[in-house]
C-alpha cells in the first residue's frame, strides 16, 4: 500500500460525539502533515463549511478514507468510493455496527498502525445488480449488503418469480425478497430469518420475508450464481431498494438480475477482532 499522505473523512450527520471527535482528528491529521478532504457533514463539525465536498468527490486522490459513524454511513461511502481499491476505516459513532469495528478509543493507534502499514485489511466482494426492461438495461447499482424488493404497499404481499442460473427456484408470494451477501448476512437478511454466512464464504443468499408459503426458507447459492427474479406486481406495486438507501419502482414484467461484482470493498479491521468477536459483542452472544 502508498504512503498515506491524504484522507478523506465522511461523517454522519448530527451526531454530538463528532463535534468533539473531528476538530480532534484534523488537529491529529496535520500533526502528521497529512492533508484531508472532507463531506459536508465532517465540514460542519470543524466549522469549515468552504471545505465541504459532495461525499461523492471526497475519496478523489485519497489513499485511505476514514468513516466516522454507523453502518448505514460506511455503506453510503462505499459507494461514494465507486470500486477505488481505497481502505476504508470504519469508525462506529452509531449503534450496533457490524461492519464499523473500529472503537472511537481505538481510532487513534489504529490510526498510527495504519500509517506504519501494520493493519489488516479484510476484503468484502459486492453485488452487482441490473434491471431489465424491455429488453434493455435501464439500472445498473453495486451493493455491499443486499438487493431487495418489496411491495410499495403496507402488509401487502408481492408476486416474484426467482430463477437461479439456467434452473427455476419457486414463485414467491411473500412482503418481499432479499439477496445478500455474506457481508449483508447480519443485515436485513438476518432480520428476516436468513442465516450467518461468515464474510469469506463464496455464496449469496436469497431470503424471502415473510413468505405466503410458510416452507419457503432462506437459501444459499454459489457466488458463481446469477439470480434472475421477474416482477410480476402490477401498477409500480414493487420497489427495488439497495442496501436500504437508494433504489427505484419496478414495473411489471421488469427482471432483476443479482450476480457477485466484479468490485469489492476494503476494510481496515482491528487486528485483536476477529469475526465470531463481532457477533459475540453485536449480539450479546454468551461469553465462555
Amino acid at each position: 500500500m502508498e504512503p498515506i499522505r491524504t484522507v478523506g473523512i465522511i461523517s454522519k450527520p448530527e451526531v454530538k460525539q463528532a463535534l468533539h471527535l473531528v476538530p480532534s482528528l484534523l488537529v491529529w491529521l496535520d500533526a502528521r502533515a497529512i492533508t484531508y478532504r472532507l463531506d459536508e457533514a465532517t465540514a460542519g463539525y470543524a466549522n469549515a463549511p468552504q471545505k465541504a465536498l459532495p461525499r461523492e468527490e471526497v475519496p478523489d486522490g485519497c489513499q485511505l478514507v476514514i468513516v466516522l459513524g454507523g453502518d448505514g454511513t460506511l455503506l453510503s461511502a462505499a459507494r461514494s468510493i465507486a470500486g477505488r481499491d481505497i481502505p476504508l476505516f470504519a469508525v462506529n459513532l452509531g449503534g450496533l455496527g457490524f461492519l464499523t469495528a473500529i472503537s472511537t478509543e481505538e481510532l487513534f493507534p489504529e490510526l498510527e498502525r495504519a500509517l506504519r502499514n501494520e493493519h489488516r485489511i479484510a476484503k468484502r466482494r459486492m453485488l452487482a445488480c441490473e434491471v431489465h426492461r424491455g429488453g434493455e438495461v435501464v439500472a445498473h447499482y453495486e451493493a455491499l449488503n443486499d438487493v431487495v424488493i418489496t411491495n410499495v404497499n403496507i402488509a401487502r404481499m408481492i408476486d416474484l418469480v426467482c430463477n437461479v442460473d439456467a434452473h427455476f427456484v419457486c414463485r414467491y408470494k411473500a412482503d418481499g425478497l432479499i439477496i445478500s451477501t455474506p457481508t449483508g448476512s447480519t443485515a436485513y437478511s438476518l432480520s428476516a430469518g436468513g442465516p450467518i454466512v461468515f464474510p469469506s464464504v463464496g455464496a449469496l443468499i436469497m431470503t424471502p420475508i415473510c413468505p405466503h408459503t410458510l416452507t419457503n426458507r432462506p437459501v444459499l447459492v454459489s457466488d458463481s450464481s446469477v439470480i434472475q427474479i421477474l416482477n410480476l406486481a402490477t401498477e409500480n406495486n414493487a420497489y427495488l431498494t439497495i442496501d436500504g438507501q437508494v433504489g427505484e419502482p419496478l414495473k411489471e414484467q421488469d427482471r432483476v438480475i443479482c450476480r457477485s461484482s466484479q468490485k469489492s470493498l476494503s476494510l481496515i479491521r482491528p487486528p485483536r477482532m476477529l469475526f465470531f468477536d463481532v457477533l459475540r459483542q453485536k449480539l450479546k452472544w454468551g461469553e465462555r
